[in-house]
């Protein structure tokens, strides 16, 4: 399952430089997460890194996208490829 930033998100700018996949940016108001390129730190780190930093516990799981660990891997696999691509 992918992560979310909700709108308790202090904009405190900690958990953006520790996602691996670069899928945390600045959104209109606050910190948003990328689905499409969060694997919840697998390939990288035990625990999702974001989680690890915020200060104010405001990173859950998106339930808008469900993901068991195998397709996290495959996300994984599919962006470290494209990364040694470039």
């Amino acid at each position: 399952m992918a992560l979310m930033i909700t709108d308790e998100c202090i904009n405190c700018d900690v958990c953006e430089p520790e996602c691996p996949n670069d899928a945390i940016h600045m959104g209109k108001e606050y910190y948003e997460i990328d689905s499409n390129k969060c694997t919840q730190c697998i390939g990288h780190f035990d625990e999702p890194q974001c989680r690890e930093v915020c200060p104010v516990d405001c990173i859950p799981f998106d339930p808008k996208h469900e993901e068991d660990e195998e397709t996290l891997w495959a996300k994984y696999r599919r962006l470290t490829a494209a990364k040694q691509a470039v």
